[in-house]
């Protein structure tokens, strides 16, 4: 049995587009052409921005700021996944973005040491003993493979106990800030083994590769942004899939999707599983960009941020969440360089007129436009 379902205007932003029946075939060949591939010309666009005009274009400076929207794109391109798509509020997401970026922090703070050493903190804040659990951070595949392992099997074992429960709406949403908060307070009380409040700094090192070097910086840079790209292709396949009509549906009319046999729970826990890998993926690279991995980007407050770049670009569309987090993130870096005291205010303000005015994102600016283009081009050639 299939199960279809509609782009209605709550979903996408936008109205109605014109009849079928208005529409010359040729015309409706090309429309359903653009509908289906036009967002992988806009991943094709941003490729190119990040990838190619960006290196060649920004300073040092503000090519390491862009790397850092692109961690956080990362991790939104997964949210819009479980938000936009499956209909949960996960405010928690900083909680994997964490994970990821102390994984990834611990294996740096241990070629920092040396073999056999012990991280600088340890000696200051402790009596000069590493616990057990950091050691196998020293090899660099273990690493990797634990930022994907990690938040893969929290985020499974934590979805499955809420999920499996039929939790939902508001409640979900709070469950998911609690463990942000629960977790940023973990961090700063294990000040011995996590750095505290001060987190984790003085990288020198990224697998062997000199951390001061520029060329090895804005190497990093492109790993960041290539991934991102990968994310968003990866989730164009998903939205395009069976399973991507599942997860709308399972939002739309859970009940519906329960009688015709299949399991709402295990289809949102698969999206909540992908948004909590991305996420992971996103902290890993932020730490050797920013430098630094602290409580504070893991907080609640961190993940209302991603939240909010979500909404901002537009939680239903594939390209919305990615472009709201680099937005976010370019308006707290330029607004605080101009405005130093009341940038919190611009901000605020500009998320005021922007959910007043476009509520779908920024997103749903380009199909309206492109509709009401549509509509004066069927008025002219009938009047004609």
């Amino acid at each position: 049995m299939s199960i279809t379902t509609s782009d209605a205007p709550e979903v996408h932003g936008a109205e109605p587009a014109a009849p079928e029946a208005a529409l010359s075939p040729k015309r409706s060949f090309r429309s359903d052409l653009v509908r289906t591939y036009g967002p992988l010309l806009g991943i094709g666009v941003l490729a190119l921005l990040l990838l190619v005009w960006a290196p060649g274009s920004l300073s040092p400076f503000r090519l390491g700021n862009l790397g850092k929207y692109c961690c956080w794109a990362l991790a939104a391109v997964g949210i819009g996944l479980a938000w936009g798509r499956g209909g949960m509020l996960v405010m928690g997401q900083g909680v994997f973005f964490g994970l990821g970026g102390y994984a990834m922090a611990m294996h740096m703070k241990l070629e920092a040491a040396g073999p056999g050493k012990v991280p600088d903190f340890m000696q200051l804040y402790g009596n000069g003993t590493m616990p057990s659990w950091w050691e196998p951070f020293r090899s660099g595949p273990f690493t990797l493979f634990a930022i994907i392992a990690l938040p893969a099997v929290v985020s499974f074992v934590l979805g499955y106990a809420i999920l499996k429960r039929r939790v939902k709406g508001a409640y979900f949403a709070i469950l998911t800030q609690a463990l942000a908060v629960a977790f940023s307070t973990l961090l700063i009380a294990t000040i011995k083994q996590t750095g505290g409040f001060n987190g984790l700094n003085t990288f020198t090192k990224f697998f062997g590769q000199n951390l001061y070097d520029p060329a090895v910086k804005k190497n990093i840079y492109m790993i960041a942004a290539g991934l991102l790209i990968v994310c968003l292709v990866i989730v164009w396949q998903l939205y395009r899939s069976r399973y991507g009509e599942l997860l709308v549906a399972t939002r739309d009319a859970e009940e519906r999707i329960r009688f015709l046999g299949y399991d709402p729970a295990n289809i949102k826990l698969a999206a909540f599983v992908v948004a909590a890998i991305m996420a992971s993926i996103g902290g890993a690279m932020f730490v050797p960009i920013a430098g630094i991995i602290s409580p504070s980007n893991v907080d609640a407050t961190a993940s209302i941020m991603l939240i909010a770049g979500v909404a901002l670009g537009g939680r239903a569309s594939l390209l919305g969440p990615a472009v709201g987090a680099i937005v976010v993130g370019y308006g707290q870096t330029t607004l605080s360089e101009q405005f130093p005291t009341q940038w919190i205010y611009f901000q605020g303000g500009l998320f005021i007129v922007v959910l007043l005015f476009l509520p779908f994102g920024i997103t749903s600016l380009l199909p309206k436009l492109k509709e009401l283009a549509s509509r004066r081009r069927i008025t002219g050639e009938s009047a004609a």
